[in-house]
Parts: structure tokens; C-alpha cells; sequence
């Protein structure tokens, strides 16, 4: 998101619970919070819906593969010391 001034920060797409146009572009979060963007309703609208899609997206990958030890090749054990040295 992008402030009047053009400081830019991120928001929890989350918690937003409805955005306004007064003709300025306003998010009111759950919690009452007003914050005042530059960017338009349709943008912020198409903001939030990239983000979830993304967050989608990624749950569907498939899990990286683990590695086990022997695919990393043999595990040689280390000398030990006998009992009471």
C-alpha cells in the first residue's frame, strides 16, 4: 500500500474489514483502524485477491522431497575410546 506521501507499507489483507471512497481511498481494519491510500478500491481489491490466490498456490505444491541419510551417501561412524580411558 502506498500513503499520500508515498511512504509504502504493507498490510494484513486479513483484517481488513471494508474499504471506503470519500473520493479518497480508506481501509478500515477490524480493529477501527483507518488508514488513507493512494491507490484506488479496484486496486486494493486486486491487491488483496493476488495475495490470496498466491497463498492458494502454494498450498498446493507438492511438499519439497526429503533427503535421507542414504541418499547422501555412506555414514561412516566415528572411532570411539574403549570403556574407562
Amino acid at each position: 500500500m502506498t500513503r499520500l506521501t508515498g511512504q509504502q507499507f504493507a498490510i494484513n489483507p486479513d483484517l481488513v474489514e471494508r474499504i471506503e471512497c470519500t473520493p479518497d481511498t480508506i481501509l478500515v481494519l477490524m480493529d477501527g483502524t483507518r488508514y488513507l491510500v493512494a491507490e484506488t478500491m479496484p486496486e486494493v481489491v486486486a491487491m488483496v485477491q493476488e495475495y490470496r490466490a498466491g497463498v492458494i498456490a502454494r498450498a498446493l505444491q507438492p511438499p519439497a522431497p526429503v533427503v535421507t541419510r542414504t541418499e547422501l551417501g555412506s555414514v561412516v561412524p566415528l572411532p570411539t575410546r574403549p570403556q574407562g580411558e
